[in-house]
């Protein structure tokens, strides 16, 4: 992973210094609060429903074991004993004390993090593939180009004060985990036929109250055009996005004004006063950055991996999450293992200050110390020998980390709505215990297969309920909580094109969620064929068929 040099050490230490006589002077009412808020959102925190909120900046979902284990030091010491995954890769804590961020910022700062730009409107962390560098299907680990852009994108004067916030997200892989095409842009990197770096941009994608599928403007950009290439795109954006209106302000609504090859004409015009410019990669720069990601010196496993085998026949418990938890690794002997915060009865992504601490630990014993987070809100530990799941298994049993749930039903993604945030409509969290409760049964998850199911609590859709093969959005109808289900929704991850989701009809109570959703998997379970999944299932026989069940006590 990337390593901080002195001037990187010196930056973020100076803007927690900055910060904290910012602080001071709006504690000592110097700053009015309309002056304090840009402030306070450049350095992550959000004032919530009961409490201030801060967002930590993982970027590209990479983190070592020193820096999870200050996570976990912050939760116990400056929070209430836990953080919370986010579906940006990164991690937020609800119950700061104003007084004390610049206390966090400077904890941050001393293991090379900090929360600069997780909010406000400006290019926000750059997500990627949460196995990113291990995973067998990947054709080129794109955090190398991640950090470029992270590195890129900090401070520039120029796109500080964006029309809105801004979002890039990268894929090197066949399976395109990082749901590019509902990013403002979306990046796929690969190696042509000579082996050169290439990328490809999508632009105008995003969920939200107007949720768009993005749209490609160019292909086979060579990699030193990678940064005045961006630079042209925000230009556009800068220039012609609206600031009259905040929910019309992002980008995707300027693509769809234009036209996809309108913009990519202004984009064109815009980059060929960049190209060759000062923002050019030289293929030293490249080079630096790519050492900072060489792949660990593995070890030559020549256990007896039959081991595992019998370790699977002995436990069907342990079986099913090798199956579901547990993914191919490039290098032989090893596998990429994710650690599933989906539990009923804790909000999805939640985890406490002894997880954090007992995976780090798990990083540093069974892998080389690197941990990532998912856009799904697990934990990934990236090099794992085989011959250590079972022990490994064993342990994350005892942190309540091993639910056999990656990729089923009960891998709920859901934002922390009505019950933290001051935006929701609804809440989200008691929504998703009721169904984690309602389909507990193991085997019956394992036998429905893969199934998405994404939890928003309003419109800014930070559950992506769009892209949910079943999606649930709360809306608020005259003061009272209801819920708008849609189905069909998908990221691309699983060799499908993205897909948003169709709303199945009006929108039902709380207490009717978990019937809905058990008549939705009625249906697929009398319909499917043989082996089918619940996205291919409703693409083949439409919404009708679950339109009519739903609704059909009501006639």
């Amino acid at each position: 992973m990337y390593r901080y040099d002195t001037f990187d050490r010196r930056f973020v230490s100076e803007r927690v210094e900055h910060y904290r006589a910012q602080t001071q002077r709006y504690l000592a009412g110097e700053l009015a609060e309309d002056e304090f808020l840009q402030l306070r959102l450049r350095n992550g925190l959000y004032v919530q429903r009961l409490a201030p909120m801060l967002r930590v900046a993982v970027p590209y979902g990479t983190l070592s074991s020193d820096q999870l284990r200050t996570l976990a030091h912050i939760a116990r010491d400056f929070d209430r004993g836990y953080g919370h995954l986010s579906t940006r890769q990164n991690v937020q804590y609800n119950w700061p004390e104003l007084a004390e961020v610049p206390d966090i910022l400077q904890a941050l700062a001393e293991v090379d993090m900090h929360a600069i730009q997780t909010s406000g409107n400006c290019i926000r962390n750059v997500t990627t593939d949460e196995f990113a560098g291990v995973a067998a299907d990947e054709t080129i680990d794109p955090r190398p180009y991640c950090e470029l852009m992270r590195q890129w994108s900090t401070a520039h004067p120029e796109f500080d004060w964006l029309p809105r916030k801004f979002k890039i997200a990268v894929s090197g892989a066949a399976t395109d985990r990082a749901a590019t095409l509902v990013h403002d842009i979306g990046l796929k990197v690969y190696r042509d036929n000579q082996g050169a770096v290439q990328f490809d941009f999508s632009v105008g994608g995003g969920l939200g109250r107007t949720p768009v599928i993005a749209e490609t403007i160019r292909t086979g950009l060579d990699i030193e055009h990678l940064l005045t290439y961006l630079e042209a795109i925000m230009r556009v954006y800068n220039r012609y996005g609206r600031r009259d209106n905040k929910y019309k302000a992002r980008i995707k609504i300027l693509v769809r004004a234009m036209g996809a090859t309108s913009f990519r004409e202004q984009v064109d015009a815009e980059w060929a006063h960049l190209k060759d410019g000062p923002s050019t990669l030289t293929d030293e720069e490249i080079a630096r950055m790519e050492s900072h990601f060489v792949p660990p010196a593995y070890h030559e496993h020549t256990e007896d991996l039959s081991a595992l085998g019998a370790q699977r026949l002995s436990s069907p418990e342990f079986g099913r999450w090798v199956a579901q938890n547990v993914s191919a690794h490039k290098q032989t002997g090893y596998a990429v293992v994710t650690l599933s915060t989906k539990v009923a009865g804790i909000p999805p992504g939640d985890v406490t200050d002894l997880q954090m601490e007992a995976v780090a630990d798990w990083a540093d014993r069974f892998g080389f110390g690197e941990i990532r987070i998912s856009h799904e809100q697990n934990f990934v530990l990236p090099d794992v020998p085989i011959a250590s799941l079972w022990e490994l298994w064993q342990e994350a049993q005892a942190q309540e980390l091993a639910e056999s749930n990656v990729g089923l039903l009960g891998n709920i993604i859901c934002c922390p709505g009505g019950d933290y945030c001051s935006l929701a409509n609804a809440k989200s969290i008691p929504v998703a215990e009721a169904i984690q409760r309602e389909i507990a049964d193991a085997d019956y998850l394992h036998d429905l297969g893969p199934i998405d199911l994404n939890i928003s609590g309003c419109m800014n859709a930070c559950g992506h309920h769009h892209v949910g093969n079943i999606g649930i959005l709360g809306v608020d109808k005259k003061g009272q909580e209801f819920y708008q289900i849609s189905l069909g929704g998908h990221s691309g991850h699983s060799g499908l094109d993205a897909s948003l989701g169709q709303i199945v009809g009006p929108s039902c109570s709380r207490a009717d969620v978990t019937s809905v959703i058990g008549k939705i998997l009625d249906v697929f379970v009398e319909q499917r064929q043989p082996e089918e999944a619940f996205i291919h299932c409703f693409k083949r026989i439409g919404i009708e068929p679950f339109k009519e069940r739903i609704y059909a006590s009501a006639d």
